[in-house]
């Protein structure tokens, strides 16, 4: 069966983080891209108060083989004491482009290499 494509969705506080966080994800091969979004607030309650911050939403893609670890990195490389991350299951697409992000983050002993 082919691996599922998930897109993860989670947000940094700045563009500093929001790119350390990504490159680390794609070099160490637990996502294929990642996007930064900036220009978004977050309204929220945190320390028993509404806060509303500008923050950076990466999106992720990824396999679900691979959504385990990439969760654990992500916590490991966050600066947030309780980093978001909310992971969709993708219906559908173009297949060549679900195909390349499943290869993206295939390991080695799945590529047979």
């Amino acid at each position: 069966m082919t691996d599922k494509v998930i897109v993860a969705l989670s947000t940094c506080p700045d563009e500093a983080s929001a790119q350390r966080i990504a490159a680390a994800l794609v070099s160490e091969r637990l996502a294929t891209c990642v996007n930064r979004v900036t220009g978004m607030t977050s309204t929220y309650f945190w320390d028993g108060r509404l806060q509303d911050d500008p923050e950076i939403l990466l999106i992720i893609k990824t396999t679900a083989a691979r959504l385990a670890e990439l969760t654990a990195r992500l916590k490991v490389l966050h600066p947030y004491e309780l980093p978001d991350l909310v992971a969709l299951e993708v219906a559908g697409g173009n297949e060549q482009y679900l195909q390349w992000v499943r290869t993206g983050v295939a390991s080695t002993a799945n590529k047979g290499e």
